[in-house]
């Protein structure tokens, strides 16, 4: 007598919502076991307070790769629109133009074909001829779906910077600092936890201390980054990060530059002869 098996379709083949959904719990565990690692870390530093935690090494064997011209996946990295550009909206007062934002516009226009426009609000009554050229003089326009991205900046009477990417159902972004991290992930660098942790404390520290702080605190500050850029050639590791970023141009915007120790001057040199840097240079002047 012989017996048939009959499989139903999820037994011959796993559903790929379920493969999908399995995945991102892995990659969500394996972040968190970092996290963890780190964490431990730091608390034998706490618990040692004669121990010197030094994470040069780590961050210098984390594995990320150069940026590139090619760019990354912005259908994976940001959803896909079924043929809709995706647009960045960004406000900002142009009494505190974001430099940080226009350096990484200028970043994303050598990895992606970026539609660029410059537009002024009715709250504010004028905004300097540079700032409403801030993305240079724009070419002649190619048909809207041949772009990538959409990159639009408002001057608007506005108390910090504000951004929007999905315009009909995203809450706004703001705070420069988180802008330029959202921005400067469409690179689609990967670091480690480390790294991340440290990127992130850098960008908080020219955000509000740097940049907002007391001349107290613009002074450690600068003590820390000396002996930071004495260990690396930029604040993280040996590639330039969305720290680096952020804070050269908290520097450029306290007049904190001459009075920088040589570390740090020497760093400012490697940032300007990139040109995104030097191209937001010549709004300063």
């Amino acid at each position: 007598m012989y017996v048939t098996l009959f499989l139903t379709p999820l037994q011959e083949e796993a559903d790929p919502s379920l493969q999908a959904l399995e995945s991102r719990q892995e990659e969500i565990l394996k972040r968190l076991y970092e996290l963890k690692s780190a964490v431990d870390g730091l608390s034998k530093m706490i618990q040692t307070p004669d121990a010197d935690f030094d994470v040069t090494n780590i961050i210098q064997s984390d594995e990320c790769s150069l940026l590139t011209t090619n760019g990354a996946d912005l259908d994976l990295m940001l959803g896909k629109d079924y043929g809709a550009l995706k647009d960045i909206v960004i406000n900002a007062n142009p009494s505190l133009p974001p430099l940080s934002l226009l350096v990484l516009h200028s970043l994303l226009c050598e990895h992606y074909k970026i539609l660029s426009a410059v537009h002024t609000h009715s709250s504010v009554k004028s905004v300097p001829e540079n700032l409403l050229k801030c993305f240079g003089e724009q070419t002649k326009k190619q048909p809207r779906h041949e772009y990538q991205l959409g990159f639009t900046l408002i001057w608007k009477d506005v108390p910090k910077p504000q951004m929007k990417f999905s315009i009909q159902t995203m809450c706004p972004i703001e705070g420069e600092g988180n802008i330029a991290r959202f921005l400067f992930s469409l690179f689609g660098q990967k670091y480690n936890a480390v790294t991340s942790t440290l990127i992130d404390s850098w960008v908080d520290t020219a955000i509000f201390q740097l940049k907002e702080g007391s001349s107290k605190e613009k002074g450690a500050v600068l003590r820390s980054m000396n002996a930071a850029l004495g260990k690396t050639s930029w604040l993280v590791g040996n590639e330039l990060t969305v720290a680096d970023i952020v804070a050269w141009c908290a520097l450029q915007q306290t007049g904190s530059a001459n009075a920088a120790p040589a570390n740090v001057q020497k760093w400012m040199k490697s940032c300007e002869n990139l040109a995104p840097f030097s191209s937001v240079m010549k709004l300063l002047k």
